[in-house]
């Protein structure tokens, strides 16, 4: 997966979930950012790295088994695929979503 297809990814979990999260998220990859804006309707999603409740740092491979389910959040966190900066709280809720 490359950042193009991990944006189309996000954009149309937005789609499918707009309002659910309610906060501004940056997914932060070594290729680029992925800006999740969930607090206006419709949610915007962009790769431009804007200021963001949480920061999730993580490899676009890592993100690809989070969105496909095979890998658990918490367990990613934990384990230290996953880093958050910020807000764990918001982070907490996009568990909901995967």
């Amino acid at each position: 997966m490359n950042l193009d297809e991990a944006t189309q990814k996000v954009a149309r979990m937005a789609e499918n979930n707009g309002g659910k999260v309610n906060a501004i998220i940056n997914f932060k990859f070594d290729e680029g950012v992925i800006h999740l804006d969930d607090t206006v309707t419709p949610t915007v999603v962009s790769n431009e790295e804007k200021n963001a409740a949480c920061t999730i740092k993580m490899s676009l491979s890592n993100f690809e088994k989070l969105m496909s389910g095979n890998l658990n959040p918490m367990m990613a966190f934990m384990a230290g695929k996953m880093k958050i900066d910020g807000d764990k709280g918001v982070a907490m809720k996009l568990a909901s979503l995967f």
